[in-house]
This record gives structure tokens, C-alpha cells and sequence, in this order.
């Protein structure tokens, strides 16, 4: 899962960028408004994670611009402001969630589960399923004929990809910024390394090349949920 972070503070923005990457998720920051609407607008993100008191353009701002631009991406506001009216406002102008300053960091994470489980709407008991495969992304596990295969997070995250997506093409350049974040310098070359690690661990067919473009997850594997 790919998270946009918006926020002045510094430390702040280290803190949770550390938290995050380390729950398996990649993380673009931008530290004002301006900065926050132009990252947003490409819609890569599966989550905005945004304070309501940014400079340029405030976070509420920010947030009505967001949803003009017809964009549903889930976003979850970070406030010290806790009134009633605050919180009805930031509601109103969009947000899908509300969490106040200070917060624990596993109250934080179990939000942003409900939010990435909302928005692809394929998790159900945070599994997915093709063929023969039961892929579990929070475990970054994957059960074929009774056996599980562990993978890494880049893998993981990668195949999570490529399930959500199925029978889509993907280009490399769309699954830089999905798995190794906007602001990565990673060569482009990882892309095709990776999916050579998944076919190699999976031992299956579904990952299709197309050449010079990018990757997809082949049409008739019925890609679905399962609950377990």
C-alpha cells in the first residue's frame, strides 16, 4: 500500500515515515499544501494521511481540492483540533476518518487497515486468492498445495499489486511509484528483478510480460476475495 503524507513537522514526518515503512507500507511526505496537492493529483495513492494545519494551503483547503479534482482516495486527518464543529467540518469537506494529536501509533495503523480495506474492496479477512494461491499482504504470506511461501515486503506489496489490479497493464513506471514510492531512486531495472523473484518463488503462470511496457495479471485467473 502506497500512503501520501502531508505534514510540517519534521520530526513528526521522520517518526511516521519510519512506522509506516516498517508496517510494509511506502511513503511520499510533503512538508506544505502546494507541495501536498501537486503529489496528490496523480491519484497513485491508496491513502492520504494529512494535517489540517499546513502553510501555502491549509489541510481542509487542501482537502476540498483533492475531492474537485473527483479524486475518492481515502484521506485521514491529522488535527490538534478536537471540537465537535472541527471535526464535522473536516468530515464534511471530505475526510474519511479523523484522528487526534497525540495519538498511539496502533490506533493510527488500525485505521489506516480500515481505510486500505474500504478502498480496494477486494480484502476480505485481509486475504486474497487466484488459482491455487491464498495471499495473506499483512503476512506477507502466500499458501499454495498446503504450503506457505514467505515473502518480502517489496514482493508482497508487488503481487498485492498485481492482484487488485488483474487483467490490467501495469507499466514499470506505475509500479515504481506503487512499490518503491515517488520520491525513490531505485533503478527502474528492480521492477523486472522482482517480478522474476515472484515467479520464481510462486512457480506460476499468471504474471504476464508485455514488452516495453510493463506487467499484468492474466484475465482468467478469476482473481477474487476469500474468507477464510
Amino acid at each position: 500500500m502506497k500512503l501520501l503524507l502531508v505534514e510540517d513537522e519534521k520530526k513528526l514526518i521522520e517518526s511516521l515515515s519510519h512506522l509506516l515503512k516498517k508496517n510494509g507500507y511506502v511513503v511520499d511526505a510533503a512538508l506544505d499544501g502546494e507541495t501536498g496537492i501537486e503529489i496528490a493529483a496523480s491519484g497513485s495513492y491508496d491513502v492520504i494521511i494529512l494535517d489540517r494545519m499546513l502553510p501555502s494551503l491549509d489541510g481542509l483547503s487542501l482537502l476540498r481540492e483533492i475531492r474537485a479534482l473527483g479524486l475518492d482516495t481515502p484521506v485521514l486527518f491529522l488535527t490538534a483540533k478536537d471540537s465537535t464543529h472541527d471535526r464535522v467540518e473536516g468530515l464534511d469537506a471530505g475526510a474519511d476518518d479523523y484522528l487526534i494529536k497525540p495519538f498511539f501509533a496502533e490506533e493510527l495503523l488500525a485505521r489506516l487497515r480500515a481505510l486500505t480495506r474500504r478502498k480496494t474492496k477486494h480484502l476480505v479477512d485481509d486475504c486474497l486468492k487466484v488459482a491455487d494461491l491464498l495471499f495473506y499482504p499483512l503476512r506477507c504470506e502466500v499458501v499454495k498445495d498446503h504450503l506457505t511461501i514467505h515473502l518480502t515486503t517489496k514482493e508482497s506489496q508487488l503481487l498485492e499489486l498485481l492482484m487488485i489490479n488483474q487483467g490490467q497493464v501495469l507499466t514499470k513506471e506505475r509500479i515504481m511509484e506503487k512499490v518503491w514510492g515517488y520520491n525513490s531512486d531505485t533503478e527502474i531495472s528492480n521492477v523486472d528483478l522482482y517480478i522474476h523473484y515472484l515467479r520464481k518463488k510462486l512457480k506460476v503462470p499468471y504474471i504476464k510480460t508485455v514488452r516495453g511496457v510493463g506487467y499484468f495479471l492474466q484475465d482468467d485467473t478469476h482473481v477474487s476475495a476469500t474468507a477464510l
